[in-house]
């Protein structure tokens, strides 16, 4: 990358630091700017104080207490989890030390960990709370575990083997324990299941015995797939249709930020026609100073920068900026200009 655009790069940071709250000042400075942890103690705690972020903390302290029947939900302790550990916050934070002791209590015998869950009968589950998994949780628990700095190989590894033991030549099926009965999405048994195949692309690409791997690589191309085929595609009801392509935070289930935030991870994706199209979609929505604004929203997030639809939100600009610099190490082969 040329001084040029370095220099251009590092103005963007610094217009959205100034328009920043201390948690994403955090955040930026640490996964932006690759500053050192030791030089952020207190912005860090600056961040750790404000309200919203000692709510989270709160709910995670008691991880198994809110029972998971909507994997759409940002309000799930394993997403409010994975928001903490992904701005940087560590287990050195009591409550995520806590909720992360309370996830590996859960293991079943194949080293997956497990969720309370409750599928009524007529979805084909048992009606009861349970400790169970499935393939749109189990990947997140795991991942959790790995960002927290839990022991590969004795916390990770087994479990990983097994859910990756699961795919398909096209992805990830719909997959869950025996505790769950007979359920199974709204989609044919052979078709992938796209957030399963797109969570288990996000966990593979943090091992590296798995990044550059067969299924890996494979999976990445089946959410390319679906993608170059979205108007005749969409298994298990997972469309990348009008909804799919509008700009939405924070990145918890299936949409164009989250999808392009997974496969920007793969470095082989970055010249891919399909990919830069997904890119260059994102990059048609920044206004003139570089910023994104929502156009979908969760409700239940209306108090967060990234919970309105009216003016830029510096935190999903922060998720578009990493996907950015992801793609910045290719940026001579992109020849596109991420930032204004």
């Amino acid at each position: 990358m040329n001084e040029g655009s370095q220099s251009m790069i590092e103005m963007g940071y610094q217009k959205l630091l100034k328009i920043s709250d201390d948690w994403l000042k955090y955040a930026i400075r640490l996964n932006l700017e690759h500053e050192p942890k030791a030089e952020l103690v207190e912005i860090r705690n600056a961040g750790l104080a404000d309200q919203r972020i000692k709510k989270y903390l709160s709910d995670i302290a008691n991880f198994h207490e809110t029972l998971v029947t909507n994997h759409k939900n940002p309000g799930l302790p394993i997403q409010k989890l994975l928001f903490l550990l992904d701005l940087g916050f560590d287990t050195e934070v009591p409550e995520i030390k806590a909720a992360i002791a309370e996830i590996l209590k859960y293991r079943e015998e194949h080293g997956i960990y497990q969720s309370m869950t409750n599928v009524p009968k007529h979805f084909g589950g048992t009606g009861e709370d349970v400790f169970s998994w499935c393939l749109c949780d189990a990947p997140l628990l795991l991942l959790a575990l790995l960002k927290a700095g839990m022991d590969y190989h004795e916390y990770i590894k087994p479990g990983v083997d097994h859910l990756v033991s699961l795919c398909r030549d096209n992805g990830f099926p719909c997959a869950v324990s025996s505790e769950l009965g007979k359920f199974r999405g709204p989609g044919k048994r052979d078709d992938c299941c796209p957030y399963a195949t797109l969570i288990m692309t996000d966990l593979m690409s943090y091992i590296p015995e798995y990044k550059d791997s067969r299924v890996a690589t494979s999976s990445v191309k089946e959410l390319l797939n679906l993608w170059e085929n979205s108007l005749n595609q969409h298994p298990y009801m997972f469309y990348m249709g009008t909804d799919f392509r509008k700009l939405k935070a924070p990145s918890c289930w299936y949409d164009i930020v989250s999808v392009a935030g997974v496969l920007s991870k793969y470095e082989f994706v970055r010249e891919d026609p399909r990919f830069l199209e997904m890119i260059n979609r994102i990059k048609s929505k920044q206004d003139k100073d570089g910023l994104f604004t929502p156009e979908s929203v969760y409700l239940k997030l209306k108090n967060w920068d990234f919970g309105q639809k009216k003016v830029p939100s510096p935190y999903l600009t922060y998720l578009c900026y990493q996907i950015f610099e992801r793609c910045n190490k290719n940026v001579s082969e992109f020849g596109l200009s991420y930032f204004n």
